[in-house]
């Protein structure tokens, strides 16, 4: 897997933007490349070393994936109850790393409602 066909995959599952949103908290952080969907983040890669992805996950699939892999890591500076480090160069197969990145995007999408592009009108009120 090479960062370009990663990223061409997340960005092709609809309504997914991306940002390097780090840098203003620490200059290490600059090279961290977020994917969000609806302005929410569900997983994010260091294009500077390109060797693992952190995805949003649930409790029950970040128990599950740790008793089949190895691969596995805590999440840098996130909450390990909902975010789950996958390695590249470990036992989990490229398939199944899209497949929990497409997981990962499920999980978001399907919190957040698609922001309307039309403002409701308010009526003046009748004195």
């Amino acid at each position: 897997m090479d960062i370009e066909e990663f990223r061409k995959y997340c960005l092709s599952l609809g309504d997914v933007s991306e940002k390097m949103p780090f840098g203003k908290f620490a200059a290490r952080y600059d090279s961290i490349l977020a994917f969000y969907v609806y302005g929410h983040m569900f997983c994010f890669i260091d294009i500077d070393n390109f060797t693992f992805v952190n995805v949003k996950s649930t409790s029950d699939e970040i128990e599950y994936i740790k008793e089949r892999h190895v691969s596995v890591g805590n999440p840098i500076n996130q909450s390990l109850k909902h975010w789950l480090q996958l390695n590249f160069d470990g036992d989990i197969p490229d398939t199944s790393i899209y497949t929990w990145v497409q997981r990962a995007f499920e999980i978001v999408r399907d919190k957040y409602t698609k922001p309307t592009t039309h403002k409701k009108k308010c009526s003046k009120p009748k004195l």
